[in-house]
């Protein structure tokens, strides 16, 4: 019993012996600071050193996102629908990154419908086709004076026919710049 009181107490004095030489938290941590020399350049040819040329290209960001939507221009709907499918996220979300990187850039979003229906009633649905896709749009970020939402109803096919195929190229939006 006596032998583990002294270890005990052997044990706190060690402990409160690497205390004393700990560091202070109040107190400010040194900083190394080095003096910032410029050195103007020289037009004399005997002290001239070899410039170095960056091999590192510019990278035009607007030029790869609108390269990168050049060929994804349609967004395509269900028979009397209006929601923008799964499978066209990815090109909603590809010209959201184009408006977002320049805010000056506008798209006329075009809702069309197939030849089925009334002139009114497809010009309403190509209008919430092309509001559902300007929706999408905002929801990425994208400045509402950016999208205009026009509807065209029946009135423009993309494929002339009567038959199922020629319908779901004609149930569209089509994302045009301004």
């Amino acid at each position: 019993m006596k032998m583990t009181r002294f270890a005990l107490s052997l044990l706190a004095a060690a402990a409160l012996a690497g205390c004393s030489t700990a560091v202070k938290l109040d107190e400010p941590a040194p900083v190394e600071t080095r003096p910032v020399t410029q050195t103007a350049p020289t037009n004399s040819s005997a002290s001239a050193q070899p410039t170095i040329e960056s091999k590192v290209q510019t990278v035009d960001l607007g030029a790869q996102l609108t390269a990168a939507v050049a060929s994804q221009r349609v967004v395509y709907f269900d028979l009397d629908s209006y929601t923008v499918k799964d499978e066209f996220r990815g090109l909603v979300e590809a010209h959201a990154k184009r408006l977002n990187n320049d805010r000056k850039i506008a798209l006329s979003l075009e809702g069309h419908t197939d030849e089925r229906g009334g002139r009114e009633y497809n010009l309403a649905l190509g209008q919430k086709r092309a509001e559902a896709v300007a929706k999408s749009l905002g929801l990425l970020g994208v400045g509402a004076a950016q999208v205009e939402a026009v509807s065209f109803g029946k009135e423009r096919p993309a494929v002339q026919g009567s038959d199922e195929a020629a319908w779901a190229k004609n149930r569209r939006v089509e994302l045009k710049d301004k």
